[in-house]
């Protein structure tokens, strides 16, 4: 299995996504900073995985406090959520993460210092190993809705890399292929940042699993040439309604599909459902440097001084939306009332 990340004796453990997949390095965090940097500069990436990471930040953080008591403690624990918070504002995985940390240490408050740092850390660890786990089950769900045999788009990368592992939309792939289905994936690369390029496709020729990658304006001529049986993808935030925030081109992926009449299917966790957040037009977009366009392997390749729009996510409307898999079960049409019975269940 990929090591997205791993809790070790020395740090938390990254994969350098940004340099896959020419280079498999990795980097280790001995400071909560550190870990913020590393999921503001993209060398982790994917809504799980940053929810992961962060648990496993504010651990650290709390870890290597040189607080001597509870409420000095608890200042310092409050200023790494903080900065922790601020690395990226669409996934609501982060956020998730750090309110699941924050009732965590409340329980822990009449504790001394080193258990509450211990069970920090076991907490962090314990979302590890769920997000494995929620990502097998969720395969199981989803693997019935692919194609027995036949072509599969996806885009931008929700696999192991992703994730804590096995992945949320390629998990459903991994699933099916392991319950036999005859898949063959088509891989958008995904621009500007080439996540399905070089992450998604890095994946799914490590596991042996026919891969094909195109361009993002290829998907419809794809779709019309009858090579395309399903989309699947991931999601960063799940509104209440089932509007759906993903990687940047996803709602142009979901448009086509609907009008070639290909199932459209997103495959998250439940902590990707924001119930708080009625539909997608409340959703907050990242805006990313825009020499991520303006820039090719660090070389120019716009003109000097002209404007660019860098936005990381888009939002696709519920009725783009055939399914909605979680770990939970799979969630239809109307979605106000099937993702709320699988989110309380």
């Amino acid at each position: 299995m990929i090591q997205t990340l791993e809790w070790t004796d020395q740090g938390v453990r990254f994969i350098d996504q940004r340099k896959l997949p020419t280079e498999e390095t990795y980097v280790n965090c001995t400071t909560y900073q550190e870990v913020a940097d590393v999921i503001r500069n993209m060398v982790v990436r994917g809504a799980p995985a940053i929810g992961v990471s962060a648990a496993m930040g504010i651990a650290l953080g709390v870890k290597g406090s040189k607080a001597d008591n509870v409420a000095d403690l608890k200042r310092d624990f409050d200023k790494i959520c903080d900065v922790i918070g601020k690395t990226r504002p669409t996934a609501v995985n982060l956020f998730w993460a750090i309110k699941r940390m924050q009732q965590k240490f409340e329980m822990l408050r009449v504790r001394p210092i080193p258990q509450i740092q211990q069970s920090l850390i076991e907490e962090a660890q314990r979302m590890h190993a769920e997000d494995i786990a929620i990502n097998q089950a969720m395969g199981k769900h989803g693997a019935a809705l692919m194609p027995a045999n036949g072509g599969v788009l996806t885009h931008c990368n929700a696999g192991a890399l992703a994730t804590a592992g096995y992945g949320t939309a390629l998990g459903v792939i991994r699933a099916a292929v392991e319950a036999g289905k005859k898949i063959q994936v088509y891989a958008d690369e995904t621009r500007p940042f080439l996540q399905g390029a070089r992450l998604t496709a890095w994946e799914l020729v490590k596991d042996g699993i026919p891969t094909t990658v195109i361009s993002d304006n290829m998907s419809g001529a794809m779709m019309r040439q009858g090579k395309i049986g399903a989309v699947i993808v991931g999601a960063d935030r799940i509104a209440a309604n089932g509007d759906v925030a993903n990687k940047i081109g996803t709602y142009t992926v979901a448009v086509l599909a609907k009008e070639h009449g290909i199932p459209f299917y997103v495959a998250a966790p439940i902590s990707t459902v924001d119930l708080e957040t009625p539909d997608g037009s409340k959703i907050p977009i990242e805006q990313r440097n825009a020499a991520e366009v303006t820039h090719f392997a660090g070389k120019l390749v716009t003109p000097e001084g002209v404007s660019v729009e860098n936005p990381a996510f888009d939002v696709t409307p519920a009725k783009y939306v055939t399914a909605i898999v979680t770990e939970r079960g799979i969630a239809r049409s109307p979605y106000e009332e099937s993702l709320k019975q699988l989110a309380t269940k």
